[in-house]
């Protein structure tokens, strides 16, 4: 029986480590074609260069969408944040039968096929004024990217302690000195991660994008959707690069607050 557990335990790291070699060829494929020396996409590349790189910040077509994106990124984060970490503390709060109902709306754009929500919001922001500017896709990001805030900071907020938020009441402390004092320190982690999750969200946005992008408002998404169909050069693997890297910075900088958080609370 010893035998057979460690055999089924080889196994199952095997298939693991296969998996996780299948996911990631392709990321390493392109990272590669990134620093190609070749003047279109190729694989393996016959030599090496940063003449990508320099191509897409010397370029103003790729330096401009850059900026443009980080315009949208930052502002569609912090908002998103702002609002979905105070609309799960309200819902975490709520008694009426209307809690449900509301949280469902916030969360539609994660159940809702994405190409449904940017024809909706295409045709509201149309009427509104909000197609082909700045404001309209930051407002478009917020909606989309709001639900993984809302969902991060919930998940915590069904662990914290209430009578934490009581004690203080009783001391004397006034609502807002309370919120600031006990109940977002002990949160923060999960702010932190649905804000990190909201700008990995908002950088790698495409389809919304589309819907309210012009020639000169275009987020560095759909800079490549439409380099890529009528260009070929490597300049596209180093875009794809950069998204990549971003987010997984974004990842091993939740993971590290998150364990921070959790040796913060052993002691």
């Amino acid at each position: 029986m010893f035998y057979s557990a460690k055999f089924w335990g080889g196994l199952r790291g095997v298939i693991n480590a296969l998996l996780v070699v299948y996911m990631l060829a392709p990321l390493v494929i392109v990272l590669v074609i990134s620093f190609s020396s070749a003047l279109f996409l190729t694989f393996p590349p016959p030599g090496l260069s940063l003449q990508w790189y320099d191509k897409m910040f010397s370029n103003p077509t790729w330096s401009r969408s850059l900026i443009t994106t980080l315009k949208i990124m930052v502002p569609a984060a912090a908002i998103a944040t702002i609002l979905g970490t105070a609309a799960a503390l309200a819902l975490s709060r709520m008694q009426s039968k209307w809690a449900l109902f509301i949280r469902g709306v916030l969360m539609a754009p994660l159940i809702i096929p994405v190409i449904i929500t940017a024809a909706a919001i295409f045709g509201v922001f149309r009427i509104w004024g909000l197609y082909g500017n700045l404001q309209g896709l930051i407002l478009a990001h917020v909606i989309l990217t709001l639900p993984y805030v809302l969902s991060t900071v919930s998940a915590n907020l069904v662990m914290f302690d209430k009578r934490l938020e009581d004690a203080a009441a009783n001391c004397g402390a006034p609502p807002w000195t309370t919120f600031r004092r006990i109940t977002l320190p002990l949160i923060s982690p999960s702010v932190l991660s649905g804000m990190l999750f909201a700008m990995v969200i908002s950088f790698d946005e495409l389809v919304v994008s589309l819907f309210l992008s012009t020639p000169r408002v275009r987020p560095v998404t759909v800079q490549m959707w439409s380099n890529i169909k009528g260009d070929t050069d490597p300049t596209i693997a180093a875009i794809a690069t950069v998204l990549f890297l971003f987010s997984l910075i974004a990842l091993l900088a939740d993971g590290v607050a998150r364990r921070k958080s959790g040796r913060a609370a052993g002691l």
